[in-house]
């Protein structure tokens, strides 16, 4: 192949050329051994084609000959003609010509036959051409690479496109000149480095700078895995799609170096460079051999950025059963920086094969001699030292991987027309122009339909996930964590989060990995992993040493990789303890900081967190607290904005709506789903949603205020779940508003938004469901004992067998009033006398308010209180809920039973006689029956509180 440097040659270059013998299937098959010119060598040159016969081939070899006697006798190799590629010449033509003449104006004619690569429709005064209009912004905006659609150029040049992409690594060179004769054409003072030189070429040209431009192709129809490439794909133009997970930084790679010979002096200009540190073969001076000693000339030689990228394959193109593979690509000049870790990708070039630098690192160390320190035994024998016969042949020990060699990065998702839900521009009217003139006009008029339409927040969650049936208040809050609040940052610098957190807890088999899973495939930025299988640093980032250079780099984590996204962690309640305090910093102050081997570093997370976790032992307990229900702790339950609570309960209803919609979703596929809204059109929705940063009102934060207050003092007391509600929940609730007044496309946020994010944190919350307290139970269990039971069970036993008696055989009249008059009793009996069953919310509303009378109390005189005057300030508080005197002897009767219940459940201690007269001592031996017989004589009892009462959590949940 030819060198792709420094401009386009005169055609009278070409041995033996003519016009006619430009076409590949006329000309004879060069041989590629013939293209060995290295940067002044001359090289061998293949004689002129067919037309010659055998005598031409005779003199062929002749002139080689030649000019290899002249090369020994001193001749100047620089006289000597290069090698010319007669169909890459030709390619440069027809791609100059199609870069100069492509017009947007007729992108799709309706008669594609009617237009020829040699005979180009003449353009019109008011058509632009495309690609000269940006070669002519590439000078403007001080860029060196020419963006060409693969489309544009199969539409117009179907030959000349196949040609390019069998043959890309060929071709690119004269692709390259091709562009730089069209810039010496129209812009020809950015062809230099200085633009203050003259643009007429002169003989003084040669020692200018030029400019290297790039050519990128995009769009081009296939992509294909990474599994998919093999030996055969080398050179070819080929796009690969898959997720980033490492990134290098920006070096600077050597293009082509400019050699000083150490020996004589001399300089070899333009050594290509065959990625890796490539020498000159020989010195260009005849009477000096030099080939090891050279100096790199730094001042004259040709850098360009360039940074190594590792891709993994996507999670949807992995097969079963496999891991998924890497591969590392390489991004040159203007193309670096494109791709972040955790992005979705696809890359546009070519797959490489290139010497593998990691086993050269070393100098006189090879795999072998590393085999026999590892292994330990460097004198045993043949066996130890390997394979030694080619190295005495004189054959280096290199070893060759694969890597792909990228002219061109877009997102996967940007590219299959897929709107990304979250842009990483910031949010402004800016972003929001620029978004609405990315859509089509039918998807602005839709767009515009929804957004003025009634009850958009409604139907917008009835769209989310709409295989779930059911479960509202969860699809409520998934939506919500796709629109997510405004972020902000205060005057100090310190980040406030705008992401908004969401755990669902639930029963098994209650869709909550489905939720996480829609999420996943909604939203393109969103990472699935598992709580169990995850450790700290693969959730974080972890430091990893770097195969060629040997230092400590950082890779990506599932939260990094997350960025700017969602990520959903399955099974979180079975995490390890240690691995949930890793992800603390990153869910509130969305960063992770790393300190370690050298590396001192602080990475971005902003991420949402999806959490899925089931209760302890299986199901959720209602009697138990939520803290009590999740093997999680405080810290990290405070971190999350909202908790949903998924029961599996009984209904008829329900359940008969869940199995008719799952059997159809089973029988008739997508058919059996009709959300109102696409999936796409959701994604623009959001999309534009996102662009608003709605700002509190006067009123709407009042409201916030008074609804704190009321989430702080329902939240209060022993039995309720006070950890749930801090000032996170505060901000929580200004972030659910930004996110509804978002849905609405709203810029305020009024008191209604307010409110109903209030009541959206307040039914995420859920109440411990305690059991009624029955006074009745603990007195039938003092009194009757075993034996009452077993007398209440046979006489409902015998009243149950006596009704189904008259019911079925209806005999005798007798047996059926013997019935009645059974029941009758039992009814009479058991109405006869008031039960004594309250709530449990009214048995704390009682211990709430004598033990703090108590407490009171001991805090004035030291003393407790007597029974008797305990009840009576009780029911002297209460004395405006009394109607009838039976009321108040009702309630005297359950103050007394409540004051044993709260003693025996550890909130008072009861206390017989005086407590400043000490304890009584005991007799002799009948001293237990003495102090029986002496408390029935008539000491009192006193209360006091138990020393095991925090009094802290009863004062904010005193009665207003």
């Amino acid at each position: 192949m030819s060198s792709p440097y420094p401009g386009a040659f005169p055609p009278s270059s070409a041995p033996g050329g003519s016009p006619n013998s430009s076409s590949l299937p006329q000309s004879r098959t060069l041989d590629p051994l013939a293209f060995d010119n290295v940067r002044g060598l001359g090289g061998s040159i293949p004689g002129a084609t067919g037309d010659e016969g055998s005598q031409a081939g005779e003199d062929n070899t002749d002139g080689v000959r030649a000019a290899q006697r002249r090369a020994r006798t001193g001749v100047d190799p620089e006289s000597i003609p290069r090698v010319k590629d007669a169909t890459g010449e030709k390619v440069m033509e027809s791609f100059a010509l199609f870069l100069e003449n492509f017009t947007e104006q007729i992108a799709f004619p309706e008669t594609p036959a009617s237009f020829n690569g040699q005979n180009p429709l003449p353009a019109t005064a008011d058509e632009s051409k495309f690609y000269i209009e940006q070669i002519k912004a590439m000078k403007e905006f001080e860029l060196t690479t020419l963006y060409v659609d693969f489309g544009h150029l199969l539409e117009r040049e179907e030959v000349l496109a196949r040609a390019i992409q069998s043959q890309y690594y060929r071709f690119l060179p004269y692709m390259r000149r091709a562009l730089q004769t069209l810039v010496r054409k129209y812009e020809p003072t950015y062809l230099y480095t200085s633009t203050s030189f003259s643009s007429a070429p002169s003989a003084s040209s040669s020692s200018l700078t030029t400019r290297d431009f790039n050519i990128a192709f995009y769009n081009l129809p296939l992509t294909s895995g990474i599994r998919d490439l093999r030996m055969d794909r080398i050179g070819q133009l080929i796009s690969i799609s898959g997720t980033v997970t490492r990134t290098s930084e920006v070096r600077p790679e050597l293009v082509s170096g400019t050699f000083v010979c150490e020996q004589c002096k001399a300089v070899i200009k333009d050594v290509e460079q065959q990625f890796k540190y490539t020498e000159p073969i020989l010195c260009q001076n005849q009477t000096c051999n030099n080939r090891t000693n050279w100096l790199l000339n730094v001042e004259q030689s040709k850098f360009s950025d360039w940074q190594k990228v590792r891709i993994q394959e996507n999670a949807n193109e992995i097969p079963t059963g496999s891991m998924p593979r890497s591969l590392d690509v390489i991004l040159r000049s203007e193309i670096v920086e494109r791709a972040k870790a955790g992005d979705k990708c696809t890359f546009t070039g070519t797959f490489i094969v290139v010497p593998d630098v990691s086993q050269l690192g070393l100098p006189g160390v090879n795999a072998q001699m590393m085999r026999e320190n590892q292994g330990g035994r460097g004198d045993g024998g043949v066996a130890s030292q390997g394979v030694t016969g080619l190295k005495a042949l004189g054959v280096r020990d290199l070893q060759y991987k694969t890597a792909f060699l990228s002219c061109m990065v877009q997102g996967a998702d940007a590219r299959a027309g897929a709107t990304d839900v979250r842009g990483d521009l910031e949010e402004g009217e800016e972003d929001q122009e620029t978004f609405l003139n990315s859509l089509t006009q039918q998807e602005v008029d839709e767009l515009k339909n929804m957004v003025n339409s009634d009850n958009i927040y409604q139907r917008l969650v009835q769209s989310i996930a709409p295989t779930v049936y059911g479960h509202e208040i969860v699809k409520k809050g998934i939506l919500l964590q796709l629109m997510g609040g405004v972020h902000k940052q205060t005057q100090e610098g310190i980040h406030l989060r705008g992401d908004i957190n969401v755990c669902v807890v639930g029963d098994p088999s209650t869709s909550k990995s489905q939720f996480l899973k829609y999420v996943c495939g909604f939203l393109p930025r969103a990472v699935y992993t598992s709580g169990k299988a995850s450790s700290a640093a693969g959730l974080t980032a972890a430091v990893v040493r770097d195969e060629e250079s040997g230092e400590f780099t950082i890779e990506a984590g599932a939260l990094m990789l997350a960025d700017n996204g969602i990520c959903a962690i399955d099974e979180f309640d079975k995490m390890d303890v240690a691995d949930q305090v890793a992800i603390h910093e990153a869910m509130e102050q969305q960063t992770i900081s790393i300190a370690k081997a050298g590396i001192q570093a602080t990475l971005n997370a902003r991420t949402s967190i999806l959490a899925a976790a089931n209760p302890i032992g299986g199901r959720y307990n209602r009697k138990m607290s939520l803290r009590a229900n999740v093997a999680m702790s405080a810290p990290i339950m405070s971190r999350f904005d909202l908790f949903f609570v998924v029961l599996d309960e009984c209904n008829e209803n329900v359940d008969l709506h869940i199995a008719q919609h799952i059997v159809n979703v089973h029988r008739f596929r997508d058919a059996a789903i009709s959300p109102e809204f696409s999936t796409e059109a959701l994604q623009r929705y959001i999309r534009y949603a996102r662009t608003f940063s709605p700002k509190l009102t006067p009123s709407a934060s009042a409201v916030l205020v008074e609804k704190y207050r009321a989430l702080r003092q329902d939240e209060g007391g022993p039995g309720k779940s006070n950890f749930r509600i801090t000032v996170r929940q505060l901000e929580s609730m200004i972030r659910l508003s930004e996110a509804i007044a978002r849905a609405n496309c709203q810029d305020e946020i009024s008191p209604a938004i307010v409110r109903e994010a209030y009541s959206l944190l307040r039914q995420s919350i859920i109440h411990v469901e305690q059991d009624d307290i029955s006074f009745d139970d603990d007195e039938a269990l003092a009194n009757g004992g075993p034996n009452g039971d077993a007398q209440m069970d046979a006489a409902d036993i015998a009243a149950l067998d006596a009704a189904e008696s008259s019911y079925q055989a209806q005999t005798s009249t007798q047996t059926q009033g013997q019935a009645e008059s059974s029941l009758q009793a039992q009814q009479v009996a058991s109405s006869g006398k008031k039960k004594m069953r309250i709530t449990y919310n009214r048995y704390m509303e009682i211990m709430n308010l004598l033990v703090l009378h108590l407490s009171e109390i001991e805090r004035e005189n030291g003393t407790g209180v007597d029974k008797e005057e305990l009840i009576q300030w009780y029911l002297e508080q209460k004395e405006a809920d009394f109607e009838t005197e039976e009321d108040l002897e009702y309630e005297r009767e359950l103050i007394s039973k409540a004051l044993v219940k709260l003693a025996k459940d550890n909130y008072l201690l009861e206390i017989r006689g005086d407590v400043r007269d000490g304890l009584v001592p005991s007799s002799t031996t009948d001293g237990q029956e003495e102090s029986m017989e002496s408390s029935e004589g008539g000491d009192k009892l006193y209360y006091l509180v138990h020393p095991q009462v925090d009094l802290s959590d009863l004062s904010s949940s005193i009665p207003a």
